[in-house]
């Protein structure tokens, strides 16, 4: 595989991460927004992946790229609350079905994924720049 293929990939990868990285963000953001109704409440938002090849290439380059953004089939939260300004006619207010413990670890790992293939990216950099001075 070229050295610059690696760009590539690990551009590709970089992307997907950095998507993952914004779905979680907004997971987060959205985890204690109240609602009336069960179908208003946020339904927390996951990326799909899908291996992506490309064949024009002989050497068959692969990558990840973001197939699209699910919604959690997970029912929302009811709570009983009935002096809330949002509680329906039975007091209930709807809350999302986000994981604030699982969302911290998927942003851990996206975050570590990022940060793998960023320093991946730097060491190809590295060893170009040393090729070329070989050159000298």
């Amino acid at each position: 595989m070229s050295l610059f293929k690696i760009f590539d990939l690990s551009g590709s990868a970089l992307s997907a991460q950095s998507v993952r990285l914004n779905t979680v963000a907004s997971n987060m953001a959205n985890a204690d927004v109240a609602s009336s109704t069960p179908e208003g409440a946020y339904r927390a938002r996951y990326p799909v992946f899908a291996a992506a090849l490309d064949a024009a290439s002989a050497g068959q380059t692969a990558g990840v790229r973001v197939a699209g953004i699910v919604e959690s089939p997970a029912a929302p939260r009811a709570e009983y609350m009935p002096g809330h300004p949002l509680a329906n006619e039975d007091g209930y207010v709807f809350f999302p079905a986000v994981n604030v413990v699982e969302q911290m670890t998927d942003m851990i790992s996206a975050s570590r994924s990022y940060q793998g293939n960023a320093e991946i990216m730097n060491t190809v950099k590295q060893l170009l720049l040393r090729t070329l001075q070989l050159g000298r």
